[in-house]
């Protein structure tokens, strides 16, 4: 049971943040207030017929994968029909939601959005798709807006922008309830928070009272603390032909270039991953950091129309899917929104031994013990038979990181593995990926908009820029001035 006895009263011109960590309740409360949520005992009562769920302006996590599982339905649908039609661009959803035409002008200048509006929904990278959720939250302008986690998955320009944009929509009469376990997110403009502790609504009141010094060091050092055991002995890796074995280059690309109509998204990238090489790739949203993971993973189909080498193998030239998936272990936002089976948490574990979406196959003893070591290690025991649908964002991103690593992967691709984690929940992922950097045996490649969570593994930069154009590499070491310089300009 989630947040039992809760009793909470928003009153008019109130701005509230609710913090907490993962699965906490924060995102159960924030959906049970817009009326997607349901609550099995006591009564939400709403003052204002412009509080009720349909006026209710909403933005999470939930709400974009409900969006591309209903997309993905409707594809199937146009797929059986012999109706090709044309996947939903980003500009026809805002659309079709018959908001105010000169409010949606003005969004679409505000949030920069003009180049998506001719994307498609699925083609939109995490980022991009958040702002298009964003413009259309706001195109009724609603008089309450539920923002759960807004900030996760944009730059820095686009977190100071959205920044800007909630202030301005408080200072004229939108209220605002954020959701996030990080209080620098929390922001200035809010007038009241409501904390979340043990499950429990631990204190709710004027934000003065409750974000004390006391109080937010008890909040930052609940959840689970770091392990001073060792990591889950992880299995050898995958025997690798000599040829394999030999190739020095893990990841190879020459000269690519990425168009989708008349937009570049990548133009004539050179670039090298070496063995015992871990790197941080960086970029604002749209610079094509998602194309990028594409490519190597195969996911984009312009990897087999480019010379994209991967384990000293050209893309399209007799490799074996499998083959490939078996090297490599991927975490990203796409993936978590791909995962929509409701297998229990253990099983998706234990479908990274097998690299498929849900688990087809009987897994080993041995793989068995491994996955419950994991769940341990995590302190998740009881989430074993948890079905993953049901967990919160952020345990839904620790099972998937657990996923990428079980089967010990030369290659560890990390795209924003933080995102929607709370603080203790950062530190150990931070501490488990310095782990595994350092050790030498699998490469990282890492990307991430916050500066803060580049740990000291990480020795080579690569910086894409917005345009497409320009790409700039560091081989500097992990702790050279050099090197903080690059990453302080690459914010």
């Amino acid at each position: 049971m989630l947040l039992p006895g809760t009793s909470w009263e928003i009153r008019a011109g109130e701005n509230w943040a609710i913090l907490g960590a993962n699965g906490s309740g924060k995102s159960a409360l924030a959906r049970a207030i817009k009326g997607d949520f349901p609550h099995v005992r006591g009564k939400l009562i709403r003052h204002d017929p412009e509080a009720a769920g349909t006026r209710i302006g909403y933005v999470a996590f939930e709400l974009q994968e409900e969006i591309l599982l209903r997309e993905d339905r409707q594809e199937e649908a146009r797929f059986f029909s012999g109706n090709k039609g044309h996947a939903l661009t980003a500009g026809e959803m805002l659309i079709r939601d018959d908001g105010n035409p000169a409010v949606l002008d003005r969004l679409v200048k505000l949030l920069g959005l003009h180049p998506l509006l001719d994307h498609g929904l699925r083609t939109l990278s995490n980022g991009e798709f958040r702002k298009i959720l964003i413009a259309r939250a706001l195109l009724r302008s609603p008089k309450l807006l539920i923002l759960d986690d807004p900030f996760a998955g944009l730059d820095v320009g686009s977190r100071e922008l959205l920044s800007a944009t909630v202030t301005d929509l408080m200072n004229h009469g939108t209220q605002i309830i954020l959701a996030t376990q990080r209080i620098e997110e929390v922001v200035p403009g809010i007038s009241h928070v409501l904390l979340i502790q043990d499950g429990r609504v631990a204190q709710a009141g004027r934000r003065s009272d409750v974000m004390t010094p006391e109080r937010m060091k008890s909040f930052l050092d609940e959840g689970k603390p770091l392990r001073e055991k060792r990591l889950p002995a992880l299995p050898l890796p995958a025997e690798r032909t000599p040829r394999e074995a030999t190739a020095d280059p893990l990841v190879e690309m020459r000269h690519v270039t990425v168009t989708y109509g008349d937009l570049a998204v990548l133009k004539d990238l050179n670039w090298t991953v070496r063995r015992g090489e871990n790197w941080a790739v960086v970029g604002p949203n749209g610079s094509g950091k998602t194309t990028l993971l594409g490519m190597i993973t195969g996911d984009n189909l312009q990897a087999y129309a480019n010379e994209v080498y991967l384990f000293g193998k050209k893309r399209g030239e007799g490799e074996s899917i499998w083959d490939i998936r078996r090297r490599l272990g991927v975490v990203s936002p796409e993936l978590q929104l791909q995962y929509r089976h409701p297998v229990p948490a253990r099983e998706v574990i234990l479908s990274g031994f097998f690299d498929s979406i849900g688990l087809y196959r009987k897994a080993s003893k041995e793989q068995v013990a491994l996955a419950d070591q994991w769940l341990e290690f995590l302190g998740m025991t009881d989430r074993e038979d948890r079905p993953f649908n049901r967990l919160s964002y952020g345990e839904k991103r620790l099972m998937l990181i657990v996923r990428a690593m079980v089967k010990s992967p030369e290659l560890l691709i990390l795209d924003e593995p933080c995102q929607g984690l709370d603080r203790s929940n950062r530190e150990m992922v931070l501490a488990l990926m310095q782990s595994i950097g350092s050790g030498g045996s699998t490469g990282l490649i890492y990307i991430t908009h916050h500066q803060e969570e580049l740990i000291p593994c990480i020795n080579h930069v690569l910086k894409l820029q917005k345009d497409g154009h320009e790409v700039i590499s560091d081989a500097a070491g992990p702790d050279s001035p050099e090197r903080n310089v690059r990453l302080q300009a690459n914010r």
